[in-house]
């Protein structure tokens, strides 16, 4: 790609008419829902069921779909309808009695927030995105450091998200109320801080919520995050596989850069499928 085609794309990334029909048609037709201190919670609950659910019928179909199990990293291993139906009761737990309190909360004391009018460039909406993972990816890295190295704060806060060596999609927020709170803060705050735009903000959490799950799905497939993202910088399901089955290693929620500074990388050919 030479100068003139690296130019075009700049110009194309910062038109500002690229995503504005798209936030006009959103902020004139569904102003008062988009507005509602509730519709993050209503969009990330729902972004998790449903990416879940292509995840949830490779598991259930199991053999039945030779095709997908080859990409199973750990191909012995299947999450029971037990176990999934804990990890469901769990995730809706979780959200129904902390984050829906906690979000009528705030709907008491915060207005309802203001649309802008103008929408961001399709580069602010990428590069507002990639920073909100970088730092979030900073911010957990140590959260879940603290979480393995000090025993109370495991045992306490998250040992039940290591219930399962072998990971699945809805493991994904099987998580103690602590750990949810921890990581719905950092997700709110975060675009914030970085003072990104609404719609920035959405795509960032729908992402993230991807991302997540993938991470847990318990597949390697082709177009998986970490082989689509060159030079080992992103960790991806198997990474986090190996997280389950050698918990004093990959921290990191997304990226590597972390882990490989700190000495906890593992990639999974050091890691021995638990039998």
């Amino acid at each position: 790609m030479d100068r003139t085609d690296t130019s075009a794309w700049i110009t194309y990334l910062r038109n500002d008419s690229l995503l504005q029909p798209l936030w006009d048609s959103l902020r004139l037709n569904y102003s008062d829902y988009l507005r509602s201190p509730l519709f993050p919670i209503v969009l990330t609950i729902s972004s998790y069921f449903i990416i879940c659910l292509p995840y949830l019928i490779c598991d259930i179909m199991g053999d039945r779909w030779a095709w997908v199990q080859q990409f199973k990293i750990q191909p012995n291993h299947r999450p029971t309808a037990s176990t999934l139906l804990h990890c469901a009761s769990v995730t809706l737990y979780n959200h129904v009695f902390l984050v829906f309190p906690a979000s009528v909360a705030q709907w008491a004391w915060r207005p309802p927030v203001d649309l802008p009018e103008r929408a961001p460039t399709l580069l602010e909406l990428i590069a507002g995105v990639i920073g909100n993972l970088l730092l979030f990816d900073f911010q957990y890295f140590i959260w879940h450091l603290l979480h393995h190295r000090i025993r109370w704060l495991y045992v306490t806060f998250h040992a039940i998200h290591h219930n399962y060596s072998s990971p699945f999609a809805l493991a994904t927020q099987c998580l103690g109320g602590w750990e949810l709170v921890t990581v719905g803060f950092w997700t709110t705050l975060n675009p914030m801080i970085l003072r990104c735009h609404l719609l920035t903000t959405w795509a960032f959490m729908v992402l993230h919520v991807y991302v997540s799950i993938e991470d847990h799905c318990g597949y390697d497939f082709p177009w998986s995050t970490s082989r689509v993202i060159p030079f080992g910088i992103y960790g991806g399901p198997s990474k986090h596989d190996v997280h389950h089955q050698k918990p004093n290693t990959n921290f990191a929620p997304h990226f590597s850069h972390w882990d490989k500074i700190f000495g906890t990388h593992a990639d999974f050919s050091f890691c021995t499928p638990v039998k």
